[in-house]
């Protein structure tokens, strides 16, 4: 058993977004209704003092939601005081869309040491066919407006989520993320499964080919994208700690506003309850079956995936795409054939560079 080392807390349960692609409000799962709205002072210095007691090394905290700005940026920023007072050091994130940024939020970021994340889905037609108001409405200027607030505090703005949509251009979308200059992008395949196809299935491979060609052959390095740097890195032999490639064991434990303990909550797109832990000691929580299976690499892959050539790269993809009704999660993944397309292109690609290198004038 391997323990958490990255913890998502919930500190606001409700969001100022209707995006309709949402795994919180839009799954199968539903028990956000069931909680609170804001977590206490009191749930989350108790949630810390369980982290502090199960920590075993470095520790990230994300602040997380719903949309975690609706709890205020005092709020945001005494926590942030609390989580350093009983966890001792710790690495502090958090995940927003954007649209309630302010110059105090940005500064109070900056003098507590949160890295913030924007999710944003390209250009102002991209983003706003998923990410709009509650009642309707655009949010992209409103969430440009935040990421210049961000930009304008050092070390504060950690880049970009952009959930991909293939009836967007591919590199007109990556040129729009970049444009806001952010240290990284992530791009994300959408939550689906066997049971709940993604839109235009089979797409997503050529699409991500695309833009993996406009980042890897820029003239200079614009950005980091997670992705393919971690498939570059295991392809090179190297490891990765994702929950979307490799068979790294993922130690990511959810803390909803209520205190109470789950899985990630991407798993409430397979069916509801498939988040949840019958327990909310973390110590527990690292026996529970489905989190075992989560550790445990190849050993939980379906025997399709066990005779993949890409097996180890790939791991399988994210593990909530693998869910089929009638196989649980030990099934390949939604997106299998657009991973393998991915994965094969850019293993190409950087074989075919280092042979170059390895064959030029001076190459040792």
């Amino acid at each position: 058993m391997t323990t958490f080392n990255e913890f998502v807390v919930k500190v606001h349960s409700r969001c100022n977004l209707a995006c309709d692609y949402c795994y919180v409000y839009e799954s199968p799962g539903q028990s956000w209704r069931d909680q609170p709205r804001v977590m206490t002072d009191e749930t989350f210095a108790g949630v810390c003092r369980r982290i502090a007691a199960h920590r075993d090394g470095p520790v990230s905290l994300v602040f997380h939601g719903g949309e975690p700005l609706l709890a205020g940026t005092a709020r945001i920023e005494r926590f942030a005081t609390l989580a350093r007072e009983i966890i001792g050091p710790v690495r502090l994130r958090l995940q927003t869309n954007g649209t309630l940024v302010t110059a105090a939020f940005a500064a109070a970021c900056a003098r507590q040491g949160i890295r913030v994340a924007v999710s944003l889905d390209g250009g102002r037609a991209a983003n706003d066919k998923h990410r709009v108001r509650v009642g309707g409405g655009s949010s992209f200027s409103r969430v440009r407006e935040g990421i210049a607030l961000l930009t304008a505090q050092r070390d504060v703005f950690a880049g970009l989520l952009c959930v991909v949509d293939t009836s967007n251009d591919p590199v007109r979308t990556y040129e729009a993320l970049v444009g806001h200059r952010p240290p990284s992008v992530d791009f994300l395949l959408p939550h689906a499964n066997w049971a709940a196809p993604p839109p235009r299935p089979g797409t997503y491979g050529d699409w991500l080919v695309a833009v993996f060609e406009r980042w890897y052959r820029a003239p200079a390095r614009e950005t980091r994208v997670r992705l393919f740097d971690d498939i570059v890195t295991l392809v090179l032999g190297g490891s990765v700690a994702s929950e979307n490639v490799g068979l790294a064991p993922v130690r990511v434990a959810v803390f909803e506003t209520d205190g109470s303990l789950e899985q990630v909550d991407a798993l409430k797109t397979a069916y509801p309850g498939a988040a949840a832990l019958p327990t909310d000691d973390l110590d527990a929580a690292l026996r529970w079956p489905a989190v075992v299976a989560r550790q445990i690499g190849a050993a939980a892959l379906a025997p399709e995936c066990l005779r993949c050539p890409v097996r180890d790269v790939c791991g399988g993809g994210n593990y909530v795409h693998r869910y089929h009704p009638a196989r649980g999660f030990r099934s390949p993944s939604v997106y299998c054939a657009d991973l393998l397309k991915l994965v094969t292109h850019i293993a190409a690609a950087v074989r075919a560079d280092v042979a170059r290198l390895s064959a030029s004038p001076g190459a040792r």
